[in-house]
């Protein structure tokens, strides 16, 4: 009697690994079978997974940005933040930034998102708290940004107490320097006012306040303006 075949057992999916040199597609495949896994991503072909998130180190700077950045975002219509969301990027990059924010394709943005729910593009503003990692975030991740038109980029080195703000100007990034009350104003985002030295310290009192001056601003008022034409139709 002829034994019954059998159906050969699935291969199976090998774990992400730090420093695992892969492709997108096979980053991805191995990331979603992993799903008690929070944070990974692929920069410049590489896999950089980070360490456990201390409070001091990441997760209250992380609370305080989101705060900053989604009051804006709930002010200003067409505009979207996200924590944690992968982008897709180019076949070796994916990274997922601590905090981005980008106009919806509709009110005029430069990303959209794909049938897999993806953010696909380099999103107007990408943020990062950096402390054990500052040099992937000041070196590789800050080339992939570049490369990939990403118009804004804040770094918040936390065991530095320092904040990076770069803007994108002539295809090169520069630092966006201080106003005479020392406050950093976004170019892409107008109204988007930080007191960095409040952040630093975690007033968020007192950031949620000159933000709010920046909200009250006629450059936002014009900016909100022009969304609501974009999604209209209008030029």
């Amino acid at each position: 009697m002829t034994a019954p075949s059998r159906i050969p057992a699935p291969p199976s999916i090998p774990p992400l690994k730090d420093g695992d040199r892969l492709t997108r597609d096979e980053f991805e495949r191995r990331y979603d079978a992993m799903p008690e896994l929070r944070k990974a991503e692929l920069i410049e072909g590489v896999v950089h997974m980070p360490s456990p998130v201390r409070v001091e180190q990441h997760g209250d700077p992380h609370a305080d940005l989101i705060t900053w950045m989604g009051t804006y975002r709930a002010n200003t219509p067409g505009v979207r933040a996200s924590v944690d969301a992968s982008v897709r990027l180019e076949l070796d990059n994916e990274p997922q930034p601590d905090a981005l924010m980008y106009i919806q394709a509709a009110f005029g943005g430069q990303t959209h998102i794909d049938a897999e729910g993806y953010l696909v593009g380099g999103p107007e503003l990408a943020a990062e708290i950096a402390a054990s990692n500052v040099s992937v975030a000041r070196n590789n991740k800050l080339r992939v940004y570049l490369r990939n038109n990403v118009r804004e980029y804040l770094i918040w080195r936390v065991e530095d107490q320092a904040i990076d703000w770069y803007v994108l100007r002539q295809g090169q990034y520069e630092q966006l320097q201080r106003t005479s009350a020392g406050l950093l104003q976004s170019e892409r985002f107008p109204g988007l006012w930080l007191d960095p030295d409040a952040l630093l310290r975690f007033d968020a009192a007192r950031v949620l306040q000159v933000l709010q001056q920046g909200i009250a601003s006629p450059e936002h008022a014009t900016f909100v303006a022009q969304l609501q034409q974009r999604a209209a139709g209008q030029p």
